[in-house]
């Protein structure tokens, strides 16, 4: 057998790739297990938008290749959210690219500006994506601790303290994956300027920017932010569209330009009919959001519930798609084996975010609150 790229060495296939398989497993063995660990909603985008995608279907060179900067009909749309909900200013033309899903430009990132070993600043607990990424692109891992003590943002004197000359890009994503801590304009004021000062890339991802946050913000609302900062938008979760796969980056035009590069090697434009329904969702009013976290204030009392049986903490006031709470005693993954084993129930252990994490576990929201009832039953009888 021919062996596979060196590269691949330095990364493992994707954890919940490897646990949803034996899921799988369990459930072919009559287990029916409950999923209470991905976060993908469950939920449906508005009809509108299912519509738009049916009668796109049938507009002039819908089946054929699409451009690679996306529809200009796309790119005014996002412009016209970050105008509508962040105050910000992005031209449609040079300062938004769309993308395959937000993922895709996390990779599209990496690739665009890392070279062989260039340091990157990546967040513990953090997305693993920005690990595994960087390992591509031949960078090196550089992590900054996030801790609850600090409402889980980084410690800007502590890092500026150590050498940085070769950083060259830093995570961050706000309101927090895992944790669901959120960010403050004063808190990007002063990344903005870590980021002047020492020359680093300041990549935001920034996807549950309406998910149970009362003010939304963007990184892009500060001054002079997109001399050093991107930010990464996704339909994923706000508008039930995570199977959609559509998303873009706005930043600087030297930055987009940058990316564009790399992407245009890398794949083709978005279906012209996801595009026009993407355009459709984009222009929707708060009211959208409005209902959407109504249900989702529901589930988030059921995922407080079967915590408190469970006597693990957490913070009320987190934002975003899931709940975040730290095990008593142990650590998490022995907690997630054994709510699995005994209850058939799966919920995320924090030790795949980061050694940070260890002892935490996260429960999604992407179960409807009769699930959800049905996990606190079987995990109260353990």
């Amino acid at each position: 057998m021919i062996e596979s790229a060196k590269r691949l060495e330095q990364v493992q296939t994707y954890y919940f790739a490897k646990k949803l398989k034996e899921i799988a497993e369990l459930n072919t063995q009559g287990k029916e297990v409950i999923n209470l660990g991905i976060g993908s909603p469950d939920l449906t985008p508005p009809k509108e938008v299912s519509q738009a995608l049916i009668d796109g279907l049938d507009t002039e060179k819908a089946h054929q290749y699409q451009s690679y900067y996306g529809l200009a009909e796309l790119r005014g749309a996002f412009a016209g959210l970050y105008n509508k909900f962040f105050n910000v200013q992005a031209e449609a033309d040079s300062e938004i690219l769309p993308l395959i899903g937000s993922k895709e430009g996390i990779m599209h990132i990496a690739m665009s500006f890392l070279n062989e070993g260039d340091e990157v600043l990546v967040p513990n607990p953090g997305y693993p994506a920005y690990k595994m990424t960087t390992l591509l692109a031949g960078g090196k891992v550089r992590y900054f601790d996030l801790e609850e003590a600090n409402n889980w943002l980084p410690n800007l004197k502590k890092l500026e303290s150590s050498d940085l000359s070769k950083v060259k890009l830093m995570w961050v994503n706000y309101p927090n994956m895992p944790t669901g801590a959120k960010a403050t304009i004063h808190f990007f004021e002063q990344l903005v300027a870590f980021g002047l000062r020492n020359n680093i890339l300041i990549c935001h991802d920034n996807p549950y920017a309406f998910i149970l946050n009362d003010k939304p913000i963007s990184i892009l609302e500060i001054p002079g932010a997109k001399e050093t900062a991107l930010e990464l938008f996704s339909l994923s979760k706000g508008f039930n569209m995570a199977g959609w796969r559509v998303g873009a980056v706005i930043s600087h035009h030297n930055y987009i330009d940058a990316i564009i590069k790399f992407k245009s090697n890398m794949d083709s434009g978005m279906f012209k009919p996801v595009q026009l329904a993407a355009t459709k969702a984009l222009g929707l009013e708060q009211s959208w959001f409005d209902s959407l976290n109504e249900i989702y204030t529901q589930r988030r009392i059921q995922a407080w519930k079967i915590f408190d049986l469970l006597d693990i903490a957490y913070k009320k006031e987190a934002a975003g798609l899931f709940v975040w709470g730290k095990v008593p005693r142990e650590n998490a993954r022995y907690w997630s084996d054994l709510i699995l084993d005994k209850a058939g129930v799966f919920i995320t252990p924090g030790f795949i975010f980061g050694n940070k994490g260890a002892q935490y576990l996260r429960i999604s929201l992407c179960s409807t609150t009769e699930i959800f009832d049905q996990a606190l039953d079987r995990i109260n009888q353990i």
